[in-house]
């Protein structure tokens, strides 16, 4: 079953947030991801929203989302947007 890794953040160092963003792709492959949403300006249609931006990523299953968040390839460039943002990640499951 699909599931869904959803991240909402705010973003204090462009800079090195370009960085993480631009070695971010190539690391998705090896584990089937696909990336469906990066927007920086979501329409908040109800609520308040805190947040700089929303990804969403689909994997075929939570084994292969929970690889590339621990495969070595994604934890290096990971460094870069842990320093350059705040936010919540979640792991979400598919219906």
């Amino acid at each position: 079953m699909a599931v869904y890794v959803v991240a909402q953040i705010t973003i204090h160092d462009r800079s090195r947030y370009e960085r993480y963003v631009a070695k971010f792709m190539p690391t998705l492959k090896p584990y089937q991801g696909r990336l469906l949403a990066a927007d920086e300006h979501p329409t908040v249609t109800e609520g308040e929203w805190p947040r700089d931006k929303i990804i969403l990523i689909q994997f075929p299953d939570a084994t292969l989302a929970k690889a590339w968040g621990e495969s070595e390839a994604y934890k290096a460039i990971a460094v870069d947007r842990l320093a350059a943002t705040d936010g919540v990640v979640l792991t979400v499951q598919g219906i």
